[in-house]
């Protein structure tokens, strides 16, 4: 179901697993300037499905950093963790079309993707647990949309991959399903992310569809990696932003998204964000998926 209106609404999504490092600070920076540009709003979330992979004190650190660095929100930050009633709708919702199984596999069994290929489907008074739920794709589903930054993408999703997980053997809620549903809670017209995330709009798309939601614009932004190729995270060891060096850290984010960099003269972060907001240019961002560091 297509957006109706034109009423701009977009986000930033982190996860609480560490603090704000550069390449954060460039999704985030990417998607406010994009909602600004347009007068549109900015909406915080907080993903925090997964507290195995949580740091304490993470949460608040990255709402400080961006802070910090002058990006504030609009309205109230909203946190994953309140939303498990809404994400149970709609696995009942999917459950009712017939759509769900519920999969045993390990993950040795998985085959390409992490799909279960069909082998639990047809066996359901079999599957013991601990299972995950599934989402079964229709037969013949192709996903295609238009990139603001990639251009035309296409995904013969039924063949790449026939099913994927909505609830964990563990019990939590699978990524693509709480995006989708906190996304069309929130109302967000513009998904402006790192191009990590492309793979996942095939999915996210047909879970729309299938709950009857609204699809936002795509904008995938290139990543940034380190010289061994690895993208900026945690794991990969990028270091957390450091508020002293705010407006440099700016600089560098805007010189990395190819915009315009702001006169010298303008040393305060605010100067610097009415800058770019007003030079921001979605046709300047380089339609690539990563450009090392």
């Amino acid at each position: 179901m297509a957006r109706s209106g034109t009423t701009y609404r977009g986000r930033f999504a982190p996860s609480p697993t560490g603090p704000l490092h550069q390449g954060s600070l460039i999704a985030a920076l990417a998607s406010c300037l994009h909602a600004r540009h347009q007068g549109g709003q900015w909406l915080l979330r907080m993903e925090d499905l997964d507290p195995p992979r949580e740091e304490p004190g993470a949460a608040a650190a990255i709402l400080q950093s961006l802070l910090d660095h002058g990006l504030r929100w609009d309205g109230e930050v909203l946190y994953q963790r309140t939303r498990s009633d809404a994400y149970d709708r709609a696995l009942a919702q999917l459950t009712a079309q017939g759509l769900v199984f519920h999969c045993d596999c390990s993950r040795a069994m998985l085959g390409p993707g992490g799909s279960c290929g069909g082998r639990c489907a047809p066996r359901q008074d079999e599957v013991a647990a601990p299972w995950a739920l599934r989402l079964a794709v229709r037969p013949g589903t192709d996903i295609c949309f238009i990139d603001q930054v990639q251009g035309r993408q296409q995904e013969a999703l039924a063949r790449e991959l026939p099913d994927f997980t909505l609830l964990r053997k563990d019990g939590l809620y699978a990524y693509q399903l709480a995006v989708v549903v906190d996304d069309a809670y929130q109302g967000i017209s513009h998904v402006v992310r790192g191009s990590d995330l492309l793979g996942s709009a095939g999915r996210q798309i047909y879970l729309q569809q299938q709950l009857g939601l609204p699809q936002p614009d795509y904008c995938h932004i290139p990543v940034i990696t380190n010289s061994a190729g690895q993208k900026f995270s945690k794991q990969n060891h990028a270091p957390a932003l450091l508020a002293a060096e705010a407006p440099d850290n700016l600089r560098r984010a805007l010189q990395f998204l190819q915009q315009p960099q702001p006169p010298a003269e303008l040393q305060q972060c605010g100067q610097i964000l009415d800058f770019a907001t007003y030079h921001w240019s979605t046709a300047a961002v380089p339609a690539v998926l990563a450009i090392s560091a």
